[in-house]
């Protein structure tokens, strides 16, 4: 069964509601999103940062996948399927894919300020201050914040490095380490680039440019896709 690797970022999300911020000059009550999504944040002012991810974790329950989410789902019927996405939503779950790598964390869950290992899912909204773990330490959002290592980065390249095919779907391909990943797939792969603004990308082979949102484009390819095997 070919390897299909799907690198997901905030344009797949966006048709369902979810709040990308690339279109709102990176802003969140006038706040730059890194003064609220970085340890420094969190330091200096927590209440604002669990207040951000609250919003953020409320909308989501509101919100479901779109035809992008849904139509990536049928490629399992005839490819060993990798979702490895930028996003913390739990959208691709939700739309039936069982192999998604989050590769800046989930927002349904949280973990221990003192023991990192120790990662919860929560089945509501809202994380308060004083909320504990087991251990005492005050509960964090689960996410990768700006200036925090990517711990799954590692992973995402070997399964790329592996890949029949790929499809990069709603990401502006600039931000790193994330935009780096489509640089270690095989030479000979084929690979697609979906995204309204996309634009040509030089030094990648074999790569298919489709300006179209994940919604029109995605199911179109998968189509096309479970025809050609």
């Amino acid at each position: 069964m070919k390897k299909l690797v799907v690198l997901s970022g905030a344009g797949m999300s966006a048709e369902s509601g979810v709040s990308t911020f690339r279109d709102s000059n990176g802003l969140w009550q006038n706040h730059r999103i890194e003064e609220v999504a970085s340890p420094i944040a969190w330091q200096n002012n927590p209440g604002m940062v669990l207040e951000f991810y609250n919003q953020r974790r409320k909308q989501l329950f509101e919100v479901e996948p779109n035809a992008g989410h849904l139509a990536l789902v049928k490629l399992e019927e005839k490819y060993d399927v990798q979702i490895v996405t930028q996003n913390v939503d739990d959208l691709h779950e939700r739309a039936g894919s069982t192999n998604v790598l989050h590769l800046h964390g989930e927002l349904k869950k949280v973990r221990s300020t003192i023991d990192s290992s120790l990662v919860y899912t929560l089945d509501h909204w809202e994380l308060k201050w004083g909320d504990k773990c087991e251990k005492g330490s005050q509960l964090r959002p689960h996410i990768v914040w700006f200036g925090e290592g990517v711990p799954l980065i590692g992973i995402a390249t070997e399964i790329i490095s592996e890949a029949d095919f790929v499809l990069v779907i709603g990401t502006s391909m600039v931000v790193y380490p994330a935009a780096g990943l489509i640089g270690y797939a095989p030479e000979s792969s084929l690979k697609y680039y979906i995204d309204p603004k996309a634009f040509p990308v030089s030094g990648i082979s074999n790569l298919t440019v489709i300006k179209e949102k994940a919604g029109d484009g995605v199911p179109r390819l998968v189509d096309e896709l479970l025809v050609d095997v």
